[in-house]
């Protein structure tokens, strides 16, 4: 499981003109879910995700999580980040979970990150999704858990 945290001062999500999830500045996670992942560690990402501290504190080190520095959270499903890359020219998609269990692990970790932080968007599980934003810095880390 691998999730790639974007620091922005805004983003949101279209699909077919319409936005389906938007936030001003927060935390804007593109979720790639793998074969072996379950809920116990999409649990644990989550948490990490929500404690972790890259937002600029009163002294203007990356101090604060999300909570502290009042943002939100824009997470959208990303099974491209899965991909093997290490040969050839073309990703190779064979570690990323198969969509349909990857969809009810999906919802079923949207339905934990809203439970334990209240400005929680997303975008549409497999839609063809237009991403908008604007990074904060740029600030990106990739995290995973095994």
């Amino acid at each position: 499981m691998r999730a790639l945290l974007q620091r922005v001062l805004e983003a949101k999500v279209v699909v077919d003109g319409e936005i389906t999830g938007e936030i001003q500045q927060g935390i804007l996670v593109f979720l790639g879910l793998g074969k072996d992942d379950n809920f116990e560690k999409g649990k644990k990402l989550i948490d990490k995700i929500l404690k972790y501290r890259f937002f600029d504190d009163e002294q203007g080190k990356m101090g604060w999580n999300v909570s502290q520095a009042n943002g939100s959270v824009l997470l959208v499903s990303q099974f491209t980040l899965m991909a093997q890359t290490q040969k050839g020219l073309r990703p190779d998609f064979g570690p990323a979970m198969p969509p349909n269990d990857a969809k009810v692990l999906y919802e079923q970790l949207v339905d934990y990150a809203k439970s334990q932080f209240d400005r929680v968007e997303t975008g549409i599980f497999s839609a063809d999704m237009k991403v908008h934003l604007v990074n904060d810095g740029p600030v990106t880390f990739c995290l995973e858990v095994e």
